[in-house]
C-alpha cells in the first residue's frame, strides 16, 4: 500500500439508482459522470488535479490538495444544482436524476489492487449512506443534498468565505453502523430526522416528579430550547381545584326529611299555637300566590302570622281573619 496523501474528497450518489432497468442505470451513470465533470471544470478543476473512483450508482472525486477547499465547495453548492437541473430538463420522467452529495477531507492511500482505502473515505462514505441525508433530499424540493464534514466545517464553512452559506449549514448527527457521526446539513433538517440533531440541541430531559416511578417525566420544570439550545427556565403551576357545586335548593313546599319541618318559598297565615300536638290553626299557603293581597297579608306579600324559621317577616298592623290579635303585634296570644 502507498503511503497515504492528503486529498478534498467529493462523493456524489444517484437516488433510488437501483429502482431503473438496465437502459435508464446506463444513461444515469452517463450523466453522473458529465454532471460532475462541467461542476468540476466550471471551479477550475481539471483532469490532471482530480483522481476518480466509480461506485457504480456513485462517483468519488479526490481533489489534489493544492486546489483550495472553499473553490470547490462553491461549486458544489452553485454549480452541481445547475448542471443538474439542465440535464433533467433535456431528460424523460424515467430518466430524471437526484443527487446526494459530501464534501469532506482526509487521507487516503491505494493499495496493491489500485483500490483507495482509509478511515476518513470510510467516514465520508457513511455520511453519504446516512438515512438523514437521504431523508433530506427526499423532503426537500430540490435535487441535490449536500452534507460535509466536520473537519471541513471547523477550516472552512463556519469562517463565512465569499459563496459559502455558512448560516444554511445545520449541525447533525448521522446515525451508522459504527455510531454516530457529526457532520453539517446544507438546508432545513428533515422532519423525519429531528431526532437525529446533535445532542444538547433540544436541552436537558424533564426531572420526574417527586414520588414518581420515574417511567414518565414529571411536570414540565425544565429548560425549553429553542433551534440553538438556548431558552429560559419556566416552571408550570398546579390548576386551582374546580369550586364545589352549589347545593340544589328544595321546592316550594313543606319537606318532612326525618329532622324539623322545611318550609320551602311558602307563607304560612293566621294565627300559631305552639301545643304538643304540632296543630297550626288559619290558612296554610304554600308557594307564591297571584293576585291581590289575602286579609292579613302586608304589601310587600309577608304574612301577618308566624313564620318559618329564617324567614324575615314584618310587624302585622291590620287585624287576623278571625277577630283575634295576632303574636307579633305586641300582645300575647292564647297559650
Amino acid at each position: 500500500m502507498n503511503d497515504p496523501v492528503n486529498r478534498t474528497m467529493l462523493l456524489v450518489d444517484i437516488e433510488k439508482f437501483s429502482d431503473r432497468d438496465d437502459v435508464e442505470q446506463a444513461f444515469l451513470r452517463r450523466m453522473l459522470y458529465d454532471v460532475v465533470d462541467r461542476t468540476m471544470e466550471r471551479a477550475g478543476i481539471d483532469e490532471t488535479l482530480r483522481l476518480r473512483a466509480d461506485q457504480g450508482d456513485s462517483v468519488m472525486e479526490f481533489i489534489d490538495p493544492n486546489v483550495p477547499v472553499p473553490q470547490v465547495l462553491r461549486s458544489v453548492i452553485s454549480e452541481l444544482p445547475a448542471q443538474l437541473k439542465a440535464v433533467n430538463r433535456m431528460a424523460s420522467s424515467a430518466a430524471q436524476m437526484r443527487l446526494r452529495a459530501v464534501v469532506a477531507s482526509g487521507f487516503i492511500a491505494l493499495d496493491e489492487r489500485g483500490i483507495w482505502v482509509g478511515s476518513d473515505l470510510n467516514h465520508a462514505c457513511r455520511l453519504l449512506d446516512a438515512d438523514l441525508l437521504r431523508a433530506a433530499l427526499r423532503e426537500r424540493p430540490g435535487d441535490v443534498a449536500l452534507c460535509v464534514s466536520q473537519s471541513v466545517w471547523t477550516g472552512i464553512v463556519r469562517h463565512h468565505h465569499l459563496g459559502i452559506p455558512a448560516e444554511e449549514f445545520h449541525e447533525v448527527t448521522l446515525a451508522s453502523k459504527n455510531g454516530p457521526l457529526p457532520a453539517w446539513l446544507l438546508g432545513p433538517v428533515p422532519a423525519s430526522g429531528q431526532a437525529a440533531v446533535t445532542p444538547g440541541a433540544a436541552g436537558p430531559a424533564p426531572a420526574p416528579a417527586p414520588g414518581a416511578s420515574g417511567e414518565r417525566p414529571g411536570p414540565a420544570g425544565g429548560t425549553e430550547a429553542g433551534p440553538s439550545g438556548g431558552g429560559s427556565a419556566s416552571t408550570s403551576a398546579p390548576a386551582p381545584a374546580p369550586a364545589p357545586a352549589p347545593a340544589a335548593q328544595p321546592p316550594a313546599g313543606i319537606h318532612f326529611t326525618g329532622g324539623a319541618p322545611v318550609f320551602g318559598g311558602g307563607l304560612v297565615m293566621g294565627n300559631q299555637h305552639g301545643v304538643s300536638g304540632g296543630r297550626v290553626d288559619g290558612d296554610v299557603v304554600l308557594g307564591s300566590v297571584g293576585g291581590p293581597p289575602r286579609p292579613g297579608r302586608t304589601p310587600n306579600g309577608s304574612t301577618a302570622g308566624g313564620h318559618a324559621p329564617g324567614v324575615d317577616t314584618p310587624e302585622q298592623d291590620g287585624p287576623s281573619p278571625d277577630g283575634r290579635q295576632t303574636p307579633g303585634s305586641g300582645e300575647a296570644g292564647p297559650r
